[in-house]
């Protein structure tokens, strides 16, 4: 069931990034005046009809802005696709369970904030027009609560292993339960540098390959503070 109402909102995603006008949505006022009247209407009939509800605290009215800026994301593909790459491999790597097996959410919810955060930061994944870094974070918790759910196929893909790898650096600096951060970020960046020069790693346009390396060490440490939160001793 939780799958189905995943695939609904994934429905809803992709509809709201190509509305322009539909009939059925014109008996409100002025849902046909724009794009993102006609998304808003949507989104409120959604709520009414019980197709979904607001998350993360929101009222109608912020899930209604919420539903226009899924649009924004949806129509810049950079961001969307660099997005849904970070939730399918934080799905995999970083589940929302402790390392007992029992549930946490949150630290998977955190890890989501921290790591879409330095994407941001170091310009990997730009908040296009009309929407915010929130948004960007709360599109992502949506994608990552979908993909939770994939009876196995993210094991099958491991699309986590850029994390792992990232992970891998972190755990050979830790000795007494303590990181030597020096030792990880200075690690980490070296086998950045040695991706690039190998040609297996290829800067986007409009970074620079220090906000390439701030940022995969930003990873670092909010994979760090997953695995104390959860228990783990590696991903």
């Amino acid at each position: 069931m939780q799958f189905r109402k995943a695939i609904l909102a994934g429905a809803f995603l992709f509809l709201v990034a190509s509305v322009d006008s539909t009939p059925a949505l014109a008996q409100a006022t002025n849902c046909t005046a724009n794009q993102a009247a006609a998304i808003q209407c949507f989104v409120a009939h959604a709520v009414v009809t019980n197709l979904m509800t607001p998350r993360y605290g929101m009222t109608l009215g912020q899930f209604k802005t919420y539903g226009v800026a899924v649009s924004q994301i949806l129509q810049t593909h950079h961001t969307y696709l660099v997005l849904t790459g970070l939730a399918s491999a934080i799905a995999d790597a970083m589940p929302p369970k402790n390392a007992n097996g029992t549930e946490n959410q949150s630290a998977q919810d955190i890890a989501v904030s921290q790591i879409v955060d330095a994407a941001t930061t170091a310009n990997f994944t730009p908040a296009p027009t009309g929407t915010t870094s929130q948004d960007l974070q709360w599109f992502t918790l949506d994608l990552v609560s979908a993909m939770n759910d994939n009876d196995g196929v993210m094991q099958l893909l491991t699309p986590g292993v850029g994390l792992r790898i990232i992970d891998s650096y972190v755990v050979t600096a830790t000795s007494g339960g303590n990181v030597n951060w020096t030792e990880a970020d200075s690690k980490i960046s070296t086998a950045i540098q040695n991706l690039i020069a190998s040609g297996m790693l290829k800067i986007p346009a409009g970074m620079t390959v220090t906000e390439v390396k701030t940022f995969a060490n930003s990873v670092a440490k909010a994979i760090y503070a997953y695995k104390v939160a959860t228990n783990r001793t590696a991903l």
